[in-house]
């Protein structure tokens, strides 16, 4: 797709590559994995959110990521940046979004490629403010946007029954480029 790495302590953010897929839905698109994000994608799915991301990357710039370990390569998921697009939801804005295989999670990976996404958000994509969505059953996710400094948004949530049908309420968080200066980040 493009030319884009970038490199933190422990991982690579990168362009998609044609066999990046079928490693991409092996480690990721599973029950535990796919719980808050409405469940594990059959075909149509799966090519449906390939188009979607690579049209981020096409459209604006930028998408969400492959995520590698440096150390040996494996591909951990994604991270990155798009433009908020959901329907009933806030358009056009910057959103900083994540998924790691499993076997991943509680490592800290999550966290040092959102840092490293809005650190990028920031000083080469333009952004004034990044927001992050999630559903409220998710508190890994909403946990981990805590920890990136970003509050919550209560005027950007919205109704949304793709991802939790249980509770159909996309729920937002967000930070700004000067909040994330204050706290000691690149901006």
């Amino acid at each position: 797709m493009g030319d884009f790495r970038h490199e933190t302590a422990r991982l690579v953010l990168r362009d998609w590559r044609e066999d990046d897929w079928a490693e991409f839905w092996r480690v990721t698109n599973t029950p535990s994995v796919m719980r808050w994000l409405g469940g594990v994608l059959d075909d149509a799915g799966k090519a449906a959110s390939r188009v979607r991301l690579e049209s981020y990357q096409r459209d604006h710039g930028h998408t969400f990521w492959v995520v590698e370990r440096r150390e040996d390569g494996a591909l951990l998921g994604f991270c990155g940046l798009k433009r908020s697009n959901q329907p009933g939801g806030p358009q056009g804005m910057m959103e900083v979004g994540w998924r790691l295989r499993e076997d991943a999670h509680g490592q800290g990976y999550a966290r040092e490629a959102a840092t490293a996404s809005l650190d990028l958000a920031f000083t080469r994509f333009g952004a004034d403010e990044v927001i992050a969505l999630t559903v409220q059953g998710n508190a890994p996710s909403w946990g981990l946007m805590l920890r990136l400094g970003m509050e919550r948004r209560e005027d950007l949530d919205f109704a949304s029954p793709d991802f939790d049908p249980e509770n159909p309420v996309i729920i937002a968080y967000s930070i700004a480029r000067e909040t994330w200066k204050a706290a000691g980040h690149t901006a």
